[in-house]
């Protein structure tokens, strides 16, 4: 099984190239996936945004990434960094994440995201 760092670098990938085949491996039939305006969606809803252009990611950095592995579980936090192009209206993304990956057999899964908007960037 990959390392969960490879895992979350995937994931990135996968956002920023609209790639649902590789979302609906990585991401858990159980995900609940929270938005920083507070708004949460699930697996299918999430990848149906991203393929359809209401979410879209022109560039994506993350940084400050920390990682804590626990049992089946890995927590990740990271600080992302984005452009955004959300229905075609141009936009920046500034946020604090959490992620929490499960280990599957199949590898890690996304089971639940959290974002908050950073104060100052």
């Amino acid at each position: 099984m990959q390392n969960i760092t490879t895992t979350v670098q995937q994931f990135r990938n996968a956002v920023l190239e609209s790639d649902a085949p590789q979302l609906r491996e990585l991401l858990a039939d159980e995900l609940s996936y929270g938005h920083s305006d507070g708004h949460v969606e699930g697996k299918n809803d999430f990848i149906d945004k991203i393929s359809d252009g209401t979410y879209s990611f022109l560039t994506m950095e993350l940084t400050a990434q920390t990682i804590t592995e626990t049992g089946n579980f890995a927590i990740v936090r990271h600080e992302l960094d984005a452009k955004t192009n959300d229905e075609g209206k141009a936009g920046e993304a500034h946020l604090y994440v959490l992620l929490v990956w499960s280990k599957a057999e199949t590898g890690w899964k996304l089971i639940a995201r959290q974002a908050v908007k950073k104060l100052s960037h």
